[in-house]
């Protein structure tokens, strides 16, 4: 069972991590000739825990 009493400050940490969470954009992709296509600081909701 999740936490229903998350701090204000945890909600935001939580929000600005899944904000965070994307893939690289396909332009960025096109535009290097796909030598970036992996994003470095991707993050697993079940492999990897948020640090503060």
């Amino acid at each position: 069972m999740a936490n229903r009493r998350k701090s204000l400050a945890r909600k935001t940490r939580l929000l600005r991590a899944v904000g965070q969470n994307r893939r690289v954009p396909a332009w960025v992709m096109q535009r290097t000739n796909r030598t970036v296509v992996r994003h470095p600081k991707r993050r697993s909701w079940r492999r990897g825990h948020l640090h503060r």
